[in-house]
C-alpha cells in the first residue's frame, strides 16, 4: 500500500480541553493510517483518549492541531456543509447507548439515515433489519426490545446507507459478554460483506482479536499497533 492509498490518515493530531484554569491534553500527536476494508480496534484504558481519537477521525471533534485525511481530502478543511454530507453518506456511527428514538419502531429508526438523505426507502430498512436477524421485530418500539436487539437495530441503521466507514464507540459496552460477542461478530461479518472499513473503540481487548489490527492508545499516543490474529 502506497502512502497515498490510506482511506483514513491522521497526521500529528492534538486535542485538549480546558477545565477551568486547567488544560488537559488528551491526544498528543497521533499519526495513523487505516486502509480501505480494514477492521481496526482502538483499545486502551479509560481516559487514554481512544474515544476522542475516534470522534476526531469521524469528523465529530475538530482537532486543535494536525490533519485528518479521508480519501485524500483534508476533512476539517472542507466546508461545514460538505463535512456534513460526508458524515451522512459515507460514514455511519454506532454508540454504546444505541440512541434509538423511543417513539419510533425498529424499522422507522433504521429509516432515519435515508430520510436525512431525502429518500424514504422502507424496503432498504427492512432488508437491513433482516441482515441483523430482526425483521420479525420491525414494528416493535425500542422499549419492547432487549439491549442486544436494540444494538442490532442500531447496526441496521448504520448499515442502511451502505457507508464506506463505520465508527463504533464501545458498541458492546452495555451488553453482557455473550450478547456483546454476538453483536461484535455480527458487525464484523456485515461490514466484511459490504467491504466497509470498521473502526471500533472498546476497552474489551478480548473482542479486539476479531479485528485486523489493534491500536493501543495510552496517555494520548498510540503505544502499540498490532496486526490482529483474526479467527
Amino acid at each position: 500500500m502506497g502512502m497515498n492509498h490510506a482511506l483514513i490518515k491522521a497526521e500529528n493530531i492534538h486535542r485538549g480541553y480546558s477545565i477551568g484554569k486547567k488544560r488537559v491534553e488528551v491526544l498528543k500527536g497521533i499519526d495513523l493510517e487505516i486502509q480501505k476494508g480494514e477492521k481496526v480496534f482502538l483499545c486502551g484504558p479509560s481516559g487514554a483518549g481512544k474515544t476522542t481519537l475516534m470522534y476526531t477521525l469521524a469528523g465529530l471533534e475538530h482537532p486543535d492541531q494536525g490533519k485528518v485525511i479521508i480519501e485524500g481530502q483534508d476533512l476539517y478543511q472542507l466546508p461545514k456543509k460538505v463535512q456534513s454530507i460526508l458524515r451522512n453518506t459515507r460514514m455511519a456511527y454506532i454508540f454504546q447507548n444505541y440512541y434509538l428514538l423511543p417513539e419510533l419502531t425498529a424499522v422507522e429508526n433504521v429509516l432515519i439515515p435515508a430520510l436525512i438523505g431525502g429518500k424514504q426507502d422502507t424496503q432498504a430498512a427492512l432488508d437491513a433489519l433482516k441482515r441483523v436477524g430482526l425483521d420479525h421485530r420491525s414494528d416493535h418500539l425500542p422499549a419492547e426490545l432487549s439491549g442486544g436487539e436494540q444494538q442490532r437495530v442500531a447496526i441496521a441503521r448504520a448499515l442502511v446507507n451502505k457507508p464506506e466507514i463505520i465508527f463504533a464507540d464501545e458498541p458492546t459496552g452495555n451488553l453482557d459478554s455473550k450478547n456483546g460477542e454476538e453483536v461484535m461478530r455480527l458487525l464484523l461479518e456485515l461490514s466484511d460483506e459490504d467491504g466497509s472499513t470498521l473502526v471500533v473503540v472498546t476497552h474489551d481487548t478480548s473482542l479486539s482479536r476479531y479485528g485486523d489490527r489493534t491500536m493501543i492508545v495510552t496517555d494520548g499516543v498510540i503505544a502499540n499497533d498490532e496486526v490482529g490474529t483474526a479467527q
